[in-house]
């Protein structure tokens, strides 16, 4: 009697009609991680060597400035990936477009015209106390800039997804090698790396080095930074891919190998980050921050920047698979269901306390210790009573 291949039998399964799955309790466990590192970021910002906006400075907040610019937005589009493919062959491509315009695209539109004018009114208050916060709003809506702040990650999001479900529409197949790679990864987690590492620095090194790592596009409340997009697309399909199907018993299994080789993944990590330092100290003391920096050292340092991301994205996700049974997150499990809400809202309150605290003389430590407890509290706050509004959770 003829069996069916291996091969054909990953096609059949991932092709057939999606089941219902349960919540990977790993993996929400990331996305509030990655929620409260996004708030850090902004909180530490102001009291860097780059954003330094505030006479208090720490040099360690430069350090998780480094790390966290190098990863966390990268990760976001892997972990909403991980859905898609799974989520249009369920819903089919124009429900499933209805959704994400109604997740994504409404968040937008009204975060562009309520809170991101509001946070950055913050800062124009600094220059120009004379301002009313209706002319501001004004210039900014119908003169600009108008810029975009943290949600610029929804309107690219929103055009992957509509990419992905033109892309399945044309072949359902077509993430079908990334899957079977993704089940080969349950053993052979170090071979997804170095598929994943090479696709996306192929995508990176080429950008960063043509555009520069500070151009960005511009056209209203739309911006991302150009060298970057294809960046974030290599990682949402690379995540559809995985969550193409069987995604418990591949790469992210709980019981795969990803989980128990975590100090490999550590040193993957901290290595390209001390050489990012190393190349940052070379461009600001030996080179005289040039600009333009020269090719080799856009190179360099896109390379590093690319291993960098990808080595703590695995960490991660092997931290959270390892501890997935712990009962041990008390604030990330009942932050879960808040946490999109906190992105979408979190911006103006930390500009507004980062105002609030300027005069102050605190070290740079308790002034961003403040702000980011205060934002966490605040956020989150915010999207409870946001959430309770009726049709609101269909949004947040």
């Amino acid at each position: 009697m003829m069996t069916m291949s291996h091969s054909a039998t990953i096609g059949a399964e991932a092709h057939a009609a999606p089941k219902a799955k349960t919540r990977n309790l790993s993996l929400d466990r990331a996305r509030t991680f990655l929620t409260l590192v996004v708030l850090l970021h902004h909180a530490v910002i102001p009291y860097t060597y780059f954003g330094h906006t505030d006479p208090k400075f720490f040099f360690g907040f430069d350090m998780i400035v480094l790390a966290t610019d190098s990863f966390f937005m990268a990760m976001f589009f892997f972990l909403s990936g991980l859905f898609a493919w799974s989520g249009i062959a369920r819903k089919g491509p124009l429900n499933y477009l209805a959704d994400r315009l109604l997740r994504l695209g409404l968040p937008f539109v009204i975060c562009a015209f309520t809170i991101i004018p509001l946070a950055y009114y913050a800062i124009s208050l600094r220059h120009h106390p004379e301002i009313g916060f209706s002319e501001y709003w004004w210039n900014m809506v119908t003169k600009g800039p108008w810029p975009s702040g943290p949600i610029w990650f929804l309107w690219v999001l929103l055009g992957f997804d509509v990419v992905a479900c033109i892309l399945h529409r044309l072949s359902p197949t077509l993430l079908d090698p990334i899957n079977r790679l993704s089940l080969h990864g349950r053993r052979r987690p170090a071979v997804f790396f170095a598929v994943m590492l090479a696709v996306t620095a192929a995508f990176y090194v080429p950008g960063l080095m043509y555009y520069g790592p500070g151009n960005w596009f511009e056209f209203g409340p739309f911006s991302v930074q150009h060298g970057r997009v294809m960046l974030y697309a290599s990682y949402f399909f690379f995540g559809a891919g995985i969550g193409v199907a069987n995604m418990d018993r591949g790469l992210l299994a709980a019981d795969g190998r990803m989980a128990k080789v975590s100090w490999d993944w550590m040193v993957l990590t901290i290595v390209p980050y001390c050489l990012l330092w190393g190349l940052i100290f070379i461009k600001r003391e030996i080179l005289g921050n040039p600009s333009p920096l020269p090719n080799w050292y856009e190179g360099l340092y896109a390379i590093c920047f690319a291993v960098f991301s990808v080595a703590i994205m695995f960490l991660i996700l092997a931290f959270f698979q390892r501890f997935r049974q712990s009962g041990s997150a008390k604030l990330l499990d009942p932050m879960q269901a808040d946490a999109y809400g906190m992105f979408l809202v979190h911006y103006p309150i930390a500009l507004w306390l980062q105002y609030w605290l300027f005069d102050y003389d605190l070290p740079a430590i308790v002034k961003a210790t403040i702000g980011f407890v205060l934002t966490v509290a605040f956020s989150w706050a915010l999207t409870r009573a946001l959430r309770q509004i009726p049709g609101a959770t269909r949004v947040l």
